[in-house]
C-alpha cells in the first residue's frame, strides 16, 4: 500500500530530526571525543561518565529533567521565548536538544576509541614535518578515523530515529511538529490501527537491520563498541 500523507509527514520529520541531530553531534562530539582520548584526569573521567549516562539512565528520567529545564517558566524557556517568541518545550527544537543529549555517547564513544587507537608516533611524525596541531588532525587523524566517523554518524542517526521516552516527555505527540516515527507507532497502537502500526514497525526493523549490516560490513563490530 502507498504511504499516506500523514505517514510521509512523520517520516520526513523523523529524518529531519535525525539529520540535524547527527550533524550537531559530529560538530560537538568530535572535539569532545578528542579531548577525552588525549586527557586522562579526574575531570575527563567525570565528563566521560556524564557522556555515557544516557546509556544507563531510563529515558523518562532524562526526559523529565529536560522538560523541567525547557519549560516556559524555566530560565532557558523564558530566554527562548524572549528571543524567538515561541515556546521551547513541545517543539522541534526541544526534540533536537533532547536527541543530542540522549544520542551523544553513540557518537562520542566510537570516535574516542578510534582516536585512542591511533599509532603513537603518527602525530609526532607529522609534527616533525612542520604540521600544526590542526594540520595534524585534519591531514592525519581524520583520514585514519574515516570509518569510525561513518560508524558514529550512522549510530547517532539510527539511535535518534528510534528514540521514544525522551521524545514523548519533551515533545509530546503533536502531528507535523513533534510526532516522529516512534511516537506515531505508539499512537497507532493506542488507537488500534494495527495495520499502520505493523507497517511502521516493520519499516523500522528493516531500516535498523540494514544500517547495522552496513556498519558491520564497512568497519567491523570492534569499531563501535559502546562502553558503559
Amino acid at each position: 500500500m502507498p504511504l499516506s500523507p500523514a505517514e510521509l509527514d512523520v517520516i520526513g520529520l523523523t529524518a529531519a530530526l535525525a539529520a540535524v541531530t547527527t550533524v550537531i553531534l559530529l560538530v560537538l562530539g568530535t572535539p569532545l571525543a578528542w579531548w577525552l582520548a588525549t586527557r586522562r584526569t579526574n575531570m575527563s573521567a567525570l565528563v566521560e561518565a556524564l557522556v555515557a549516562l544516557p546509556l544507563v539512565l531510563p529515558p523518562t528520567v532524562l526526559g523529565f529533567y529536560l522538560l523541567l529545564a525547557l519549560a516556559p517558566d524555566s530560565p532557558v524557556g523564558m530566554l527562548w521565548q524572549q528571543l524567538t517568541g515561541t515556546r521551547l518545550a513541545f517543539s522541534f527544537s526541544a526534540l533536537v536538544i533532547g536527541s543530542v543529549i540522549y544520542s551523544l555517547p553513540f557518537v562520542v564513544q566510537p570516535l574516542q576509541s578510534a582516536f585512542q587507537s591511533l599509532p603513537a608516533g603518527t602525530r609526532q611524525a607529522a609534527a616533525t614535518l612542520g604540521a600544526s596541531p590542526w594540520d595534524q588532525f585534519r591531514s592525519v587523524v581524520l583520514p585514519i578515523s574515516r570509518r569510525s566517523f561513518i560508524t558514529a554518524a550512522s549510530l547517532g542517526f539510527a539511535h535518534t530515529v528510534g528514540e521514544f521516552g525522551v521524545i514523548l516527555m519533551i515533545g509530546g505527540n503533536i502531528p507535523g511538529e513533534t510526532q516522529v516515527l516512534s511516537i506515531a507507532l505508539y499512537d497507532r497502537v493506542e488507537t488500534l490501527q494495527f495495520a499502520e502500526a505493523h507497517r511502521m514497525a516493520a519499516g523500522l526493523v528493516v531500516f535498523s537491520l540494514a544500517l547495522l549490516f552496513f556498519i558491520y560490513r564497512q568497519s567491523g563490530a570492534s569499531a563501535w563498541r559502546v562502553r558503559t
